[in-house]
């Protein structure tokens, strides 16, 4: 995979057809999509005044993904990747309609209403398992096999770039005129996704068909086979000590925005967006580089770097600081995550690679929400910045724990 190839030539991936497609209404939709997570953390901390409620809406989202993921990759790897993903967006698009329309006619207007929230949000996150698994395993099957880790790293440049611009456009929607807006803005994004997907054609179809193993039976194969893999492993404890450690603090950004520094809704679209931008630069670098050798003690030193962008994020009363630290988490969010995408879709075998992406996607999405819910009721105790600061202490024992395993992982991810 590799470095005989220039620079130039591993942004080229976005012109082959069907990736650059999938890629067009992704990018529309994800605006949609963060536009639609800050209106959903402003509202819950609007209604409640508490970052317990605040990090419980975004558990909410995210239970599902750890409970139903290893499952949906099972369905991802034995049916249509396309139609799932498909099927998925209509249901989200019906979940943000629905937001909207109960913001618009008042229904979110006293503490309790904060259970509808919860409610919509669950069912959102029982839709994004299907949709992630599908996602995760159809991408690779849009590219020839040497794009894939310029893919993987494109995808996450995307991201990110909605990431910087969805937070943006939501908090200025929310400050002009008001949630329900958002959540409409959301819904409408999706149709572009939706009708891009109908025109994409994989280069190649990598489904099993069903093998008359149960679904349960088959799930456990695949944790198994990833817990027990010398480099997945142990990138698998890495992607859960940065979710919850680093990731986690993103999800509790309204308390921070309305009663550490002050800065109100716009502020709190200012904190996302800077999220998004480190996370954008890193993922252009990523896709630069286009290849997988080195990717290992990227990942690796990113854990230790978060863990110092959290501790710099806690510490100040700075507003430009914690924009600057937050930037930085952004950066060492996708050199990790990315780059730990990159390396299970390198090593891991075609057979049970759905299962496998699936695991990744459960901690990528569901981790940050089990961080922010076990943060927000440490909060309630302890303070909002001494319970952000444990998720950095977690990042750097984890560091310590694989520093002395690099040369080992390397050989493991690197070498396929």
């Amino acid at each position: 995979m590799g470095d005989s190839r220039s620079k130039p030539q591993a942004f080229k991936v976005v012109l082959q057809k069907n990736y650059g497609l999938y890629t067009a209404g992704s990018t529309i939709s994800l605006f949609g999509m963060w536009a639609h997570k800050l209106a959903a953390a402003w509202l819950a901390w609007d209604l409640t005044g508490s970052s317990f409620w605040v990090g419980f809406v975004a558990f909410a989202e995210l239970i599902p993904t750890l409970i139903l993921m290893p499952f949906a990759g099972v369905l991802a790897e034995r049916c249509n990747r396309l139609r799932l993903t498909i099927f998925s967006q209509i249901c989200g698009m019906a979940q943000s309609f629905a937001l909207g329309w109960m913001a618009l006619t008042g229904k979110f207007t006293e503490y309790s209403d904060v259970y509808w929230l919860v409610g919509w949000s669950a069912f959102l996150g029982i839709v994004w398992s299907i949709n992630t698994a599908a996602r995760l395993s159809v991408v690779p099957n849009l590219v020839r096999r040497d794009d894939v880790p310029s893919a993987v790293a494109l995808n996450s440049a995307i991201f990110n770039l909605a990431r910087v611009i969805g937070p943006a456009m939501g908090g200025w929607m929310i400050a002009i005129w008001g949630i329900g807006e958002a959540f409409l803005f959301n819904s409408a994004t999706y149709i572009f996704f939706i009708i891009s997907l109908v025109f994409v054609k994989p280069v190649r179809d990598d489904r099993r068909p069903a093998s008359g193993v149960g679904v349960f039976v088959q799930a456990a194969d695949g944790i198994r086979y990833a817990t027990r893999h010398p480099g997945i492993g142990p990138m698998l404890i890495l992607l859960t000590a940065m979710a919850i450690g680093g990731k986690s603090l993103l999800e509790l950004m309204p308390e921070f925005a309305d009663q550490v520094f002050n800065v109100g809704k716009l502020g709190l679209g200012y904190l996302t967006a800077m999220a998004g931008a480190g996370g954008l630069v890193a993922a252009i670098w990523l896709t630069a580089r286009g290849r997988v050798e080195g990717l290992t003690v990227i990942t690796i030193s990113a854990l230790l770097i978060s863990a110092t962008a959290v501790f710099a994020f806690v510490i100040t009363d700075w507003f430009p600081l914690a924009l600057g630290a937050v930037f930085l988490l952004g950066v060492t969010g996708i050199c990790g995550g990315t780059t730990t995408q990159t390396l299970m879709q390198h090593a891991v075998d075609e057979s049970v690679r759905g299962r496998v992406l699936s695991l990744y996607g459960m901690i990528h999405r569901g981790a940050p929400a089990l961080g922010a819910i076990l943060m927000g009721g440490l909060a309630e105790l302890i303070g909002i910045r001494v319970a952000v600061a444990t998720g950095g202490l977690l990042c750097v024992a984890v560091w310590l724990w694989l520093v002395p395993k690099t040369s080992r992982l390397r050989d493991a991810l690197e070498n396929k």
